[in-house]
């Protein structure tokens, strides 16, 4: 069950089918999230990338802040549809793409000020490393963007290049890349 935290749809319970392959982001962590995004960023000036977005939980609560521009990137097909089946049923702008991750970025020509990942828990560092590798080299945040990738708190990516902190809440842990 996925509950939206703050804004239009705050408190909004969202049923994704049992099936789908995916771990949503808690609400203690999300919430957490969001309290540190919104002392930085007003959410209807901004551009996010919602990577490996499983059930669409983190592009839900950016729309339901306001949001207009949000684009979700899975490669799960059933994943994609459940998202886009919700974003119609809620009038939220999220565009969705069907794509693996590394190869959208490797093509990927819009800049975001906010491009969250969730890859699995169980990547490899060099799977992980990939991630602020390919954003960087094609400059795909804005000046003041900032890539956030959620973990698990037993993984490091503190010597990753443009990394700047990490915030663990339980055992999910979001790391900062500047």
């Amino acid at each position: 069950m996925i509950r939206i935290i703050s804004g239009l749809y705050k408190g909004r319970r969202i049923s994704a089918p049992k099936k789908l392959p995916v771990r949503p982001t808690t609400d203690m962590a999300k919430e957490a999230l969001f309290n540190i995004l919104n002392n930085t960023y007003y959410f209807d000036d901004i551009a996010v990338l919602d990577l490996f977005s499983g059930t669409g939980n983190i592009s839900y609560e950016f729309a339901s802040r306001g949001t207009e521009t949000i684009t979700a990137v899975d490669d799960n097909y059933a994943c994609i549809k459940f998202i886009n089946d919700t974003a119609e049923q809620f009038e939220m702008p999220i565009s969705t793409i069907k794509s693996d991750v590394f190869k959208y970025l490797e093509k990927a020509t819009q800049s975001y000020s906010i491009i969250f990942a969730d890859p699995p828990y169980n990547f490899d560092i060099s799977l992980f490393s990939k991630l602020p590798e390919l954003v960087f080299k094609n400059q795909l945040l804005e000046d003041d963007g900032v890539l956030i990738i959620e973990h698990s708190k037993h993984t490091d990516l503190s010597e990753l290049p443009n990394y700047q902190y990490t915030k663990s809440y339980g055992g999910n842990s979001f790391s900062f890349f500047e």
